[in-house]
């Protein structure tokens, strides 16, 4: 799998923690043979690792201090493999057999340490990213060489850096919604309209494009950073569409058609609209022109919301102004909704 990965001019520096450089003793035991001479594979894993590893047999005691017995080879009697060859068990019948003509050895490696991940066995593969290759890539590229070369009983996962991006890409979407929805129904309660909301939120897909646009221009991805500026856009944009929305439906109130009470709005908040433009961009120009440690990813929030702001609010201008001289409400609807319900007599 390595060797694939390597294939990919986007993945370097590629590694693994899976070490096969722990030389070990791979003992293979003649079962048909062990069986002829009616000896139990038991009593030779327990010869062996009595032998070898040391068994506690008993304790003693000596001036009130305990002692362990341990039975084992001495250092000198287990240095080599050819030591195991010169061990003897008993048989059944009270023979004594010599392992050799039992037992084979072969030398094989074995890796210094077994890691585990979720409580299982795992290898971990660590890679780093080429200039230009996205993270995303790099997952998709790793997916498609495990699906190729692991078998279909071999389990796959990511962790750090690249685990947050795959829990934050598959939740951004929903959070996204969420927000929508939230501005939504507080923007219904505050107009009392279902229609009105509808109209200012016409400003988010606006300013999407224009962050996009800015990601595109400077080099960047949709990534975790730039994801939160996009969320973070959504309630910066929506202000522009109240501050005209609201104020064409208070001159509505006041007498005016629909078409006059938006000129005039569009007019008059033109200037709060591009002051409050104003101060948001030139306080995510630091961030987007940002060096340093980490400075890839105020770059990306700061992109987006230079681009987004500006491209959305200069669209705002004359989109909303627009869509609310078309499906906009009335000045009788809007009398409507501010004259309170007359409250019941006493009598009733």
């Amino acid at each position: 799998m390595l060797d694939k990965l390597a294939e990919n001019p986007g993945l370097t520096d590629l590694d693994t923690n899976l070490k096969l450089n722990k030389p070990q003793l791979e003992v293979k035991i003649d079962r048909d043979r062990v069986a002829d001479l009616g000896l139990d594979v038991s009593v030779i894993g327990r010869t062996l690792e009595t032998m070898l590893g040391g068994r506690q047999v008993t304790r003693f005691e000596i001036g009130g201090e305990q002692y362990d017995v341990i039975v084992q080879l001495d250092p000198r009697e287990r240095s080599a493999p050819d030591n195991l060859a010169r061990m003897f068990v008993r048989s059944a019948a009270g023979e004594m057999i010599q392992l050799s003509n039992i037992v084979s050895i072969q030398e094989t490696v074995a890796p210094k340490d077994l890691r585990r991940f979720n409580q299982l066995r795992a290898v971990t593969i660590h890679a780093n990213l080429s200039p230009g290759y996205t993270l995303g890539q790099a997952l998709q590229a790793v997916q498609a060489t495990a699906n190729e070369i692991l078998p279909s009983t071999a389990l796959t996962d990511v962790s750090g850096q690249s685990r947050e991006f795959r829990d934050a890409s598959s939740n951004i979407l929903f959070i996204f919604v969420l927000a929508l929805a939230f501005i939504y129904l507080v923007l219904s309660a505050q107009f009392e309209s279902f229609r009105d909301p509808l109209m200012i939120m016409l400003t988010v897909p606006l300013s999407m494009a224009g962050a996009l646009l800015a990601l595109k221009l400077t080099g960047g991805t949709l990534n975790i950073y730039s994801q939160i500026g996009l969320v973070t856009l959504v309630g910066l944009i929506t202000k522009h569409g109240i501050l005209i929305v609201d104020f064409a439906n208070r001159l509505q109130e006041d007498g005016k058609s629909r078409a006059e009470a938006i000129v005039e709005a569009a007019a008059l908040r033109l200037r709060p609209i591009l002051m409050t433009t104003a101060a948001m961009v030139l306080g995510a120009v630091p961030l987007a022109l940002a060096e340093g440690a980490g400075a890839e990813s105020r770059q990306q929030i700061g992109w987006v919301i230079v681009g987004g702001m500006t491209v959305g609010t200069l669209l705002t201008l004359f989109v909303v102004p627009a869509v609310y001289s078309l499906f906009g409400r009335k000045a009788g609807e809007l009398k409507e909704a501010a004259i309170p319900a007359p409250a019941p007599s006493p009598a009733e």
